[in-house]
């Protein structure tokens, strides 16, 4: 008899057991032990939010986060990767400084994985399991900026355009000029880009550039704008200028509170929900599973290769503008 309770009484400790560890808590304890960094390429308004968000869904998950601004510095950022090991850092969240130094990023964290954010590899340098992006599809970006210009102005066969775009080595300057360009071009209209450059996602350098524009003289029909302060930019110096907004539709990306404000005030045509938060929140999540030595796909937005876990864009003007910019 005392064999037998012997017996039922390991058992039960046995099923006592496998079901704590499986339990909430059991996740949690787990999570305590997972250490992630994030390196910022540089802080900027949309960027404070994907930090603020990244910093709460740790919280909120339970693991240890910390965050590190390279300042623009290469040099820096390399360092803090290099050093993330000792740390004793699980996974790295990293906004590369540029797309071109990715490789020596790879190579300054060892074998620690890494969740690109805000500025996307090459894909050659993606690898499921190790090294993926969370982020946006920015093609779609500049393909919804296109599409409001081509409905807008339907009634045109040419179009003057202006197009304002972001820092050169920047995978969003890239993907949204594309979508723009191969969105416009292959609406069957005559596209004349009558001024296009790089204002590196300035407000400042924006308006500089768009005051050179207008004492070309030249005819312009819209001014697409790669970020929302980019088009600030732009829509002082058509105040100055005493240009009616409401004749020259300006449009942004990001749907900052800023962006969204000039929407409401008439002042901004059009801009391009890139949700910040969504995109931090993804890249904890991802970042824990990576720690934990599980897989991605269950989470929201993962791609069928397993290198990129997408946050949708959401088109904003006027008539939805109140639900975005709080």
């Amino acid at each position: 008899m005392r064999k037998k309770l012997g017996i039922l009484l390991g058992l039960a400790m046995s099923v006592a057991l496998a079901l704590a560890g499986c339990g909430g808590d059991g996740g949690a304890a787990s999570n305590k032990d997972v250490k992630i960094l994030l390196v910022l390429n540089q802080m900027d308004s949309f960027r404070e939010t994907l930090v603020a968000a990244a910093r709460d869904t740790a919280e909120a998950e339970g693991v240890q986060f910390e965050f590190k601004d390279a300042e623009g510095s290469i040099e820096k950022q390399v360092n803090y990767l290099k050093s993330a090991k000792q740390e004793g850092y699980n996974v790295i969240l990293c906004s590369p400084v540029s797309a071109e130094t990715v490789v020596e990023l790879k190579a300054s964290a060892g074998d620690i994985p890494i969740v690109f954010i805000n500025s996307c590899p090459d894909e050659k340098q993606l690898k499921e399991g190790e090294y993926v992006y969370a982020g946006s599809d920015e093609y779609v970006a500049g393909q919804f900026q296109a599409e409001y210009v081509l409905d807008k102005l339907a009634d045109r066969q040419e179009i003057n355009v202006v197009l304002l775009k972001g820092e050169k080595a920047h995978s969003a300057t890239n993907g949204r000029t594309k979508g723009v360009k191969q969105t416009l071009e292959s609406s069957g209209k005559t596209i004349h880009y009558v001024f296009e450059d790089y204002a590196d996602w300035d407000q400042e350098l924006a308006k500089h550039l768009f005051e050179t524009f207008l004492r070309t003289g030249s005819p312009v029909d819209c001014v697409l704008c790669e970020n929302d302060s980019m088009a600030l930019g732009v829509i002082e110096a058509c105040k100055e200028a005493d240009i009616d907004l409401n004749t020259l539709p300006v449009l942004g990306v990001d749907a900052t509170a800023d962006g969204c404000a000039a929407i409401k005030s008439g002042e901004m045509a059009f801009t391009v929900c890139q949700s910040g938060t969504g995109q931090g929140e993804a890249a904890v999540k991802a970042a824990i599973r990576f720690a934990k030595g599980e897989s991605l796909d269950s989470l929201e937005g993962v791609s069928e290769d397993g290198k990129y876990v997408w946050v949708p864009f959401e088109k904003v003007d006027s008539t939805n503008v109140s639900q975005y910019g709080k």
